[in-house]
C-alpha cells in the first residue's frame, strides 16, 4: 500500500466539455425531454444545471462575486443547494436547447481556462464528502470535473448513448470518489492496524484501503498483505453506489464482502457527492 497520489485532471476539463457539446448537439426535439436519473429533471434540465454549475464557479471562483447564505449545518447545506438548483432550472427551462449549448459552449471554455490557470497544489475550499480541512485545489477540481461526469452519464443514461467509460476519462472519477472512502468509516471503532480493502474491478478499477491508526482511518493505494475486510464491486455498480445511484440495499446485493462482514458492509455507506 502506499499513500494516494494526487488527481491531476485539469486537461481532461476541454475534452469533457467537448464530449459534452457534441452530445447535446446531436439529440433529438424528444431527446431533450426524455426523463433522466435525476427525479423530476430530463435530459434538458440536467444540461441546464450544468449551465449553472459553469456560471456559479465563474461567478463565485473566478469572479469574488459572492450571494450570502446562511447554513449552520450540513443537512442545511444539502437542502439549500437543492432549492437553489431547482430554483436555477425551472427559471432556465425558457431557454432553448440551442442557446443551452451555445452558453455552455461559452461558460465552458472559460471555466477550462480558469481551472488551467490555478495552482493545483494550493491549499483552496475543502471538500465536503471528504472531510471539513481545508483541501489542495487539485482536489477540489477534481470533485468539479467528478460532477460534470456523472451528470453526462445521466444524459447518455437516458438517451442511450455510450458513456464515457474509457480508463483515461472514468478511472479519475473512481479514484476522487475513494477519497470519501475514510469518512464511510469515521464512527466506526476498530483496534490498532484493522485494515479493510476495497476491490473495483474493470479496466478503471483498482485497489484502495483505509487502515486505523492512531484513531483516524487513513486511505491508501492498492490493497494490504493482512486485511480484516474486503469489498468487491464492479466498476459500473462503484460510481453508482458512491452517487446514490443504488440505495444501501441494492449496493449490499451488489458488493461482495469478504470477511468481518460488519467492517466491509460499511463501503456501501460511501458518498461522494453532496447530499
Amino acid at each position: 500500500m502506499q499513500p494516494p497520489q494526487p488527481i491531476l485532471v485539469v486537461d481532461l476539463f476541454p475534452e469533457i466539455l467537448d464530449a459534452l457539446l457534441s452530445l447535446l448537439g446531436g439529440l433529438s426535439a424528444d431527446a431533450w425531454q426524455r426523463p433522466s436519473a435525476c427525479p423530476g429533471w430530463s435530459v434538458k434540465d440536467v444540461a441546464l444545471h450544468l449551465l449553472g454549475v459553469e456560471v456559479g464557479n465563474l461567478s463565485r471562483r473566478r469572479d469574488a462575486h459572492t450571494v450570502a447564505m446562511s447554513v449552520t449545518s450540513g443537512g442545511e447545506l444539502v437542502t439549500l443547494l437543492n432549492d437553489f438548483n431547482e430554483a436555477w432550472v425551472q427559471v432556465a427551462r425558457r431557454m432553448s436547447p440551442r442557446l443551452v449549448i451555445d452558453l455552455l459552449q461559452c461558460t465552458g471554455h472559460q471555466m477550462c481556462a480558469f481551472c488551467r490557470a490555478l495552482n493545483p497544489y494550493a491549499i483552496g475550499d475543502s471538500v465536503s464528502w471528504v472531510g471539513p480541512e481545508p483541501a489542495p485545489v487539485w482536489l477540489d477540481l477534481a470533485r468539479e470535473y467528478t460532477e460534470r461526469w456523472v451528470q453526462q452519464q445521466q444524459i447518455r443514461d437516458a438517451v442511450g448513448q455510450p458513456g464515457l467509460k474509457q480508463p483515461h476519462y472514468f478511472a479519475p472519477v473512481l479514484a476522487a470518489f475513494m477519497r470519501a472512502l475514510p469518512r464511510a468509516f469515521r464512527v466506526v471503532s476498530a483496534a490498532e492496524g484493522t485494515t479493510v480493502t476495497l476491490t473495483i474491478s474493470g479496466e478503471s478499477g483498482g485497489q484502495w484501503s483505509v487502515r486505523q491508526e492512531g484513531g483516524v482511518w487513513r486511505l491508501y493505494e492498492g490493497a494490504a498483505d493482512r486485511r480484516d475486510a474486503e469489498a468487491i464491486v464492479d466498476e459500473e455498480m462503484a460510481w453508482r453506489l458512491c452517487t446514490r445511484g443504488l440505495s444501501q440495499e441494492q449496493a449490499r446485493e451488489q458488493v461482495t464482502l469478504i470477511g468481518d462482514q460488519v467492517l466491509a458492509s460499511k463501503v456501501c455507506e460511501m458518498v461522494s457527492i453532496i447530499a
